[in-house]
């Protein structure tokens, strides 16, 4: 840190430490960097004993994390709320009950009431090692001293109960959550559709799920997968179709692919009609992993179903080889497309522009940049990110700023996929003060950014340097 000639001050070491905290760095590492710290006179501050803190939890350090505390105070630091729930973290992870509640007793002799997220942690810290009881008792103990429990509270005692086999217990906490007028969420209704679905209690099961859905909640790919997994262990009772077409569906989009296919060849064992929307859920997801014969297996069959290829399935192909670096073939479709009477979106023209993008190609693809402007599809942060990606990758980096200056111009916000790429750049060519001097001044290139932008990317520069 200080090669350069410049001495770090305390929020240098601070920002450093923190980051260290979130790499779960060896704790050797951690004290050498306190040592430094400490050898060029710089004291820490209640933040610095709080990250510390957070330094432990990965590995359960719970015996450094309680000398931390102890030098903390001992240097006249008061906990706060940040400390206390940092180590109680530690001592969850680490599997240390009593002195988690010892914390908590501290808590109140300091004047700092833990909340219910405090308990929740040791709640949630109970429940995985099986102490059920006395799960429950914590939860009956934030009552007395004036702290309701939430959805978090009731769905993790829910959980653990279900798995402990104390299903009536389970129901129990769901009641009076229900008649505390605490409302489920969709874990809630997952966890019981769950617990009714693997007793072969389907009606429950179901009522559960229609339940989930008057609620206003979107069954998402644990409700389907459940679902699924039940029928699946019950041959007697054979999933409706839909259930079945919509699990293709929900894997696709989140691309599990094993799951994904199981439902799809549970449609063709049951002989059900593919629609257009199943099949474009399969050239996608097969796309994503790279797997052409599956997709063109896939596209024959729509052929023989004479089902016509739409936007999406078009959008599939070219992300595909996009991915395969095949840019020719890209735009190929993108061709196919305009000539089949389908209207190319601006998912289309960014697919081929990141195909030429990454190829270095940076003529043809501001060409298809100026071909979607005249057809009305105005440029997005995705579109932008692409050139600038493709400008870093060229070591231009003048032009990759202009480009955001330019984009900020046309009311298009850069992200932070945006900031890294420049940054990353910078960092690979060696050039680590030009890439601090990007970021310091990017208040002025962008004058929206938050602060807490900026001082993510110093974060990500400080591992940079750390390397």
């Amino acid at each position: 840190m200080v090669d350069g000639g410049v001495q770090p001050a305390l929020v240098t070491y601070n920002v450093v430490l923190h980051v260290y905290a979130k790499m779960a760095v060896p704790w050797k590492e951690v004290v050498e960097l306190v040592a430094s710290m400490k050898d060029n006179g710089i004291a820490p501050d209640r933040y610095t004993y709080n990250t510390l803190i957070s330094c432990c939890r990965r590995r359960a350090l719970y015996k450094e994390a309680a000398q931390v505390f102890d030098e903390m105070k001992a240097s006249g630091f008061e906990p706060d709320k940040v400390t206390f729930n940092s180590l109680l973290d530690v001592y969850g992870k680490a599997r240390r009950h009593e002195d988690a509640i010892e914390v908590i007793h501290e808590m109140e002799r300091a004047g700092c009431p833990p909340s219910v997220v405090t308990y929740n942690s040791l709640i949630s810290s109970h429940v995985k090692d099986g102490l059920l009881d006395r799960a429950i008792a914590l939860k009956g103990e934030m009552e007395v001293n004036g702290i309701k429990p939430d959805v978090v509270t009731y769905t993790t005692l829910i959980s653990g109960l279900d798995r402990a086999g104390k299903i009536d217990a389970a129901i129990e906490e769901y009641d009076e959550m229900v008649r505390n007028g605490c409302k489920p969420n969709l874990c809630t209704y997952n966890a019981l559709i769950k617990m009714h679905g693997v007793r072969g209690k389907f009606p429950e099961m179901m009522a559960v799920f229609d339940e989930l859905k008057s609620a206003g909640f979107v069954p998402d790919v644990v409700t389907w997968n459940t679902l699924l997994a039940v029928f699946g262990q019950n041959e007697r009772i054979e999933p409706h179709n839909w259930l079945v077409k919509t699990l293709v569906l929900v894997n696709s989009k989140v691309n599990n692919l094993a799951e994904a296919e199981k439902a799809f060849l549970e449609l063709k064992r049951k002989q059900c009609s593919l629609d257009i929307n199943v099949l474009n859920a399969m050239v996608s997801i097969y796309g994503k992993n790279r797997m052409v014969k599956k997709v063109e297996k896939i596209l024959s069959l729509m052929k023989e179903s004479s089902i016509n290829l739409s936007a999406a399935t078009y959008n599939s192909l070219m992300h595909m080889y996009s991915r395969l670096g095949d840019y020719e073939k890209c735009e190929n479709i993108l061709t196919e497309i305009k000539s089949s009477g389908v209207r190319p979106d601006r998912y289309s023209y960014n697919t081929v522009i990141y195909a030429y993008g990454r190829k270095g190609q940076v003529k043809e693809a501001s060409r298809l940049f100026s071909e979607m402007n005249s057809l009305g599809l105005k440029p997005d942060v995705v579109t932008y990110n692409i050139f600038v990606k493709s400008y870093v990758s060229n070591s231009m980096f003048e032009e990759a700023i202009d480009l955001v200056r330019y984009m900020v111009t046309q009311g298009c916000k850069p992200n932070e996929r945006t900031y890294n790429s420049i940054l990353h750049g910078y960092c690979r060519n060696g050039r680590v003060l030009d890439a601090k001097l990007f970021v310091s001044n990017l208040p002025q290139l962008h004058p929206g950014i938050s602060k807490q932008e900026q001082q993510n990317l110093f974060e990500v520069l400080a591992k940079h340097t750390q390397r």
